[in-house]
């Protein structure tokens, strides 16, 4: 966070809620009750967007006019939230990709490649 962030939280935030993650919610001060609430969130860690979890998220959009209750129990068929794994060892790389060996498996019996006569 840069000093400038921290400043102007201090000056004009109001602490709404944390998510499990860590990450603070603020609403600002002189804002607040207006059509048009300014509202921001201090990541815990590397500033990462897709951190947020969707509940927080439909906040942060004005999506939702309330805050998400601090706790509350997801449905059964929700999956936790995992945040963007993109550019990580953790990414998903099918099958023949350069940095998972290489080698794909082979094409069916149908396929020909295109050649030019």
């Amino acid at each position: 966070m840069s000093f400038g962030t921290w400043l102007f939280t201090r000056l004009h935030g109001e602490l709404v809620g944390s998510d499990e993650y860590g990450n603070k919610y603020f609403i600002d001060k002189r804002t607040k009750g207006q059509k048009r609430e300014r509202r921001w969130v201090i990541y815990k860690g590397a500033p990462e967007a897709s951190k947020v979890p969707p509940e927080w998220h439909g906040w942060l959009h004005s999506t939702a006019k309330e805050p998400p209750v601090q706790g509350s129990a997801r449905q059964k068929w929700q999956k936790p939230h995992v945040p963007n794994l993109t550019g990580t060892d953790l990414a998903y790389r099918p099958p023949g990709h350069t940095l998972k060996g290489g080698h794909r498996a082979p094409a069916s019996g149908d396929y020909e490649p295109w050649t030019p006569n």
